[in-house]
Parts: structure tokens; C-alpha cells; sequence
């Protein structure tokens, strides 16, 4: 499960006989959810890049809008979409979970929440993500039906000679 933020990974396995706070829909949508981040380009650097393109020594210069690459700038598009459609608490907490890493402690201190009230929050959040993402928490197929061919019948591969 690499690539999950912390606070997922500790809700995602149960301890002892204890069942797992998340299910796998939710551990689902937030790896997508984290990897569209990392894509987008959004988590903030540790340590200098000496790359051109990122301290400016290109001569040509252009806008950041035209150095971002078309795969950062689509994942920014998404990730802007998800937050048209999401409640704007659910959204904020799983910006700071799945985009800046931060732990459920602080979110929950940070905002006056009561303690332990960022699980719930989380995993409302999760669902509803896992929803627009299409994911559900039993994988359910079509039902049954007849086999469908081209042809209605079959017809005579050889005819009979006399009919």
C-alpha cells in the first residue's frame, strides 16, 4: 500500500480481532486520490531543485501555465473538479490528508474538532470520493442474460443438394 498518507494506512488495518475503520473502497479512492496529487504537482518540495525549468535559467521564458505538463495540468483539472463536487469540509480534510500528508491529530486540533471526530469526517469524505470515482464497497456485475449472437439462427453450412 505504498503511495497512502499515514492516517489512511493506520485506519485501513484493524487492530487485534477488531475490523478495519476504512474498507477497501476507501483505501481505493484515497490512493487515486493521492496519486492524482503526486501527478498534479501540488505536494510542496523538501529540498532545492537545481533543474532549470524550476529556478528559471531557460532563456525563452514562460509562464508556470506553460511549463506545467499536460499530465499535471490534467490531473489539476480533476482535482479541481472532485472540489466542485464535494462538501467543502469533506474536501478540505482530504486535501490535508491525501495532498499535504497531514496527520488526523492536527486536522482535528487545528480546527476545534472533537477528538475523534476526524475519522468520521474521513470517512464520509472517502465514501463520497469513492462515488464519484465509481467505486463501491461490493463489486456487483450485470445480471444474468441470455448470450446474444449476430446471426438469429445458424444457418446450413451445406445445404442439402435436393431441397
Amino acid at each position: 500500500m505504498e503511495g497512502l498518507p499515514d492516517a489512511v494506512l493506520r485506519l485501513a488495518s484493524g487492530r487485534g480481532e477488531q475490523a478495519a475503520f476504512l474498507d477497501r473502497h476507501h483505501i481505493e479512492a484515497a490512493s487515486r486520490l493521492a496519486r492524482l496529487f503526486e501527478k498534479a504537482r501540488l505536494r510542496q518540495r523538501v529540498t532545492m531543485s537545481y533543474d532549470p525549468a524550476r529556478v528559471g535559467g531557460r532563456s525563452g521564458s514562460g509562464s508556470a501555465e506553460t511549463d506545467l505538463s499536460v499530465s499535471a495540468a490534467d490531473a489539476r483539472r480533476k482535482l479541481s473538479d472532485l472540489a466542485r463536487t464535494m462538501p467543502a469540509e469533506c474536501w478540505s480534510l482530504l486535501f490535508d490528508i491525501c495532498g499535504l500528508d497531514l496527520g488526523l491529530q492536527e486536522i482535528e486540533a487545528s480546527r476545534d474538532w472533537p477528538r475523534r471526530g476526524g475519522k468520521l469526517v474521513l470517512r464520509i469524505a472517502l465514501s463520497s470520493l469513492a462515488s464519484q470515482f465509481g467505486l463501491e464497497a461490493k463489486a456487483e456485475g450485470r445480471d444474468a442474460t441470455p448470450q446474444r449472437h449476430w446471426l438469429p439462427e445458424r444457418q446450413e453450412m451445406f445445404p442439402q443438394a435436393g431441397s
